[in-house]
């Protein structure tokens, strides 16, 4: 069978004028001529910023992927797209996700590109890069930044979840800002993100469990050597991809999405991975929506036992065998057969791997908790839907009925919630709104609400609390997040007001408050939506045109794909 013709030959392999001009300017790179007969062009995708401290080490582990690229006989060339750092960027990183996914889209497709490796990190610097590659389909493989090391305090190991812990110290006065700034420097102590299994480490996983890095990806560390080298063996294997012509969607199915679901709930993955493998599903073409996460979630108990939903970090889950191990012990409900991008099936790939720590990585058949990770809830307060994470919530408010207290915006809520007036008690449902896509903009993880000061002091350390935001993955409580419709969208949630009795029973799946349908339509008759939150620029686009959680909040635009072709040239 004939090899396909290389993607980049359409610039480099062109006569006369175009040819000199694509060639000719490369050239003052100090490329010698051979280099553009033929060899397979390789783009690494690099999200590297002293911004994104997560991806701060990107340029050296590039080089790595440089050495695997020219090893293979292919040509490297590197490009930098727009970084999303989770911890600095206002309002949130979320909001430049899909702005993030059209970057590295167009800086593929219009660029002599016949594979692409994809470097990423920060939790929305996976999906986006995934995502703007699904629309362009050329062959790809991730290759993941890895966790930092665990941190240590006091001797006690520490990591991300431990931040929403200590803040809630600061407010009660057991601990001291002053202290913090030790606590700082002892979590983040090396390269890499999240050393939980926040929502970086759960796009890492995601990656691995789709088919898309090589086996191992998800929890080496950052500053372990081993990632180096994953990294030189994927610059590799991709120049292989693209002889192969082995593209994404080769290897992003139907069944590669289902053992991602299954694998997430498996783990205590973060609630962002709904949204995102939503968005990526859109993209791919993929027909996935999110009443398909409960049923594939639900019969999957939690067998990893890291922080927020358990006790270890990623450096151990590593220690212990990594996700193959966990891929393993799945082996019973994964479509075994589904593709990688190392050419082999996902269980080729787990077939031989050994577990080494049975508290940190358990079994199916005798679990760390028997609740699973993820929960999708519906009911008349969440018409399109809802997500609650069931192994990092409290056991006594899985079923439970209280009266609503609510904040109409992030800022009536921090005005309000420690105030000694605020009439609330351990029993009532804290309802945050108008932090959805449109209404914040761009769905902050602001869902995981602090207790009112007065319950911490009085030993509350959980509520039930609802909110059409997200949580970070890294957070844990009984807390129902992206409802649908959001407020700004003007959907049930909107209408919720103080005193309404709320009911969650998340065994039967609902979340439903005590209103007829003849309420609704009378409150909805006086309901004043909020003025717009941007009238230029990005901001406007994104509130004009982005959906709504369950449909993984792209924009209606982006869903799809456009392919790789481009038919004109530049001069």
């Amino acid at each position: 069978m004939d090899q396909k013709p290389l993607r980049s030959r359409a610039w480099f392999g062109r006569k006369g004028k175009d040819g000199f001009i694509y060639r000719a300017w490369m050239k003052n790179q100090g490329i010698p001529d051979h280099e553009f007969n033929g060899k397979p062009v390789i783009g690494i995708c690099n999200t590297w910023s002293e911004l994104t401290p997560c991806n701060a080490h990107f340029r050296e582990l590039a080089e790595s992927v440089k050495r695997g690229i020219l090893e293979a006989g292919g040509f490297p060339v590197e490009f930098p797209v727009m970084s999303l750092g989770e911890t600095l960027m206002k309002p949130t990183a979320m909001l430049y996700r899909n702005l993030a996914s059209m970057d590295v889209e167009e800086s593929i497709r219009a660029n002599p590109i016949d594979g692409v490796v994809l470097l990423c990190g920060c939790d929305k610097t996976t999906p986006s890069l995934v995502m703007g590659a699904c629309s362009v389909n050329i062959p790809t493989i991730v290759v993941s930044g890895g966790p930092m090391l665990t941190g240590n305090h006091r001797g006690a190991s520490i990591g991300t979840s431990d931040v929403w812990r200590y803040h809630d110290d600061v407010r009660t006065g057991k601990v001291q800002e002053e202290e913090l700034v030790t606590i700082e420097a002892a979590m983040c102590r090396s390269r890499g993100h999240c050393a939980v299994m926040g929502t970086a480490s759960s796009m890492a996983c995601m990656v691995e469990a789709l088919g898309l890095s090589l086996p191992g990806n998800a929890a080496i560390p950052a500053a372990d050597a081993r990632r180096k080298v994953l990294a030189q063996l994927s610059g590799s294997r991709i120049v292989e991809m693209v002889k192969e012509d082995l593209k994404l969607s080769d290897i992003l199915k139907r069944e590669a999405f289902e053992n991602a679901i299954r694998v997430n709930a498996a783990i205590g993955g973060s609630t962002n991975f709904v949204i995102h493998l939503l968005a990526i599903a859109g993209r791919i073409g993929v027909p996935l929506e999110l009443k398909d996460f409960d049923p594939l979630s639900a019969d999957i108990p939690l067998i990893v036992n890291l922080q927020p939903s358990g006790k270890y970090f990623m450096e151990d889950l590593f220690y212990a065998g990594g996700l193959p191990v966990v891929l393993k012990a799945l082996n019973h409900v994964l479509h075994r057969d589904s593709i990688t991008v190392n050419g082999k099936t996902i269980a080729q790939n787990y077939a031989n791997a050994q577990g080494y720590n049975n508290d940190v990585i358990t079994t199916t058949d005798a679990p760390f908790n028997t609740a699973t990770g993820l929960a999708i809830l519906t009911g008349n307060l969440c018409e399109n839907g809802a997500v609650i994470k069931p192994s990092a919530a409290s056991a006594h408010l899985m079923q439970h009925t209280g009266k609503a207290v609510v904040f109409e915006d992030i800022e009536d809520f921090k005005a309000r919630i420690d105030s000694p007036d605020l009439d609330v008690n351990e029993n009532s449902v804290l309802v945050l709104k108008n932090v959805g896509p449109k209404g914040y903009p761009g769905m902050p993880e602001v869902g995981n609400m602090g207790i009112p000061v007065k319950l911490l002091e009085k030993g509350v350390t959980d509520m039930v609390r609802i909110s059409d935001g997200r949580m970070s993955g890294t957070g844990f409580g009984t807390v129902v997040l992206h409802v649908s419709p959001e407020a700004a969208a003007g959907g049930n949630f909107a209408m919720i007001k103080t005193g309404d009795v709320i009911t969650l029973d998340v065994p039967n799946r609902t979340l439903n408050v005590d209103l007829s349908d003849q309420e609704f339509a009378e409150r909805r008759k006086r309901y004043q939506s909020l003025p717009p939150v941007a009238s230029r620029g990005y901001v406007k686009l994104y509130v004009d045109h982005v959906q709504q959680a369950h449909l993984g909040a792209d924009m209606d635009f982006l869903t799809g794909n456009s392919g790789s072709e481009v038919v004109r040239d530049s001069h």
